[in-house]
């Protein structure tokens, strides 16, 4: 995938902190985000991406799995994107 950028779940958990892998303010994180929350959130931004089963290095036993999104910004721009997409589950 060509611009491909990763995404973990622990970069958008309100419940982190950010020398944790919180990468998202807090008042843009939820509570235990899953990859469907935020695929969800790229779908609204109309990101493509894909869904894989790597896990963040230091979070590999939580075993969350993770997204790559087609984007050609910066990281932190879709990071920001996404994070204003998100939505708490109920």
């Amino acid at each position: 995938m060509k611009g491909a950028c990763i995404l973990y779940p622990c970069y958008f958990n309100a419940n982190l902190m950010r020398r944790q892998g919180r990468k998202v303010s807090l008042s843009k994180a939820i509570k235990n985000p899953a990859l469907i929350d935020i695929g969800n959130a790229l779908k609204k931004a109309g990101v493509k991406f894909r869904i894989e089963q790597k896990h963040h290095p230091a979070h590999w036993a939580q075993r969350e799995g993770c997204i790559v999104a087609e984007w050609d910004k910066s990281k932190m721009e879709l990071l920001k994107r996404v994070s204003s997409k998100l939505e708490i589950r109920t």
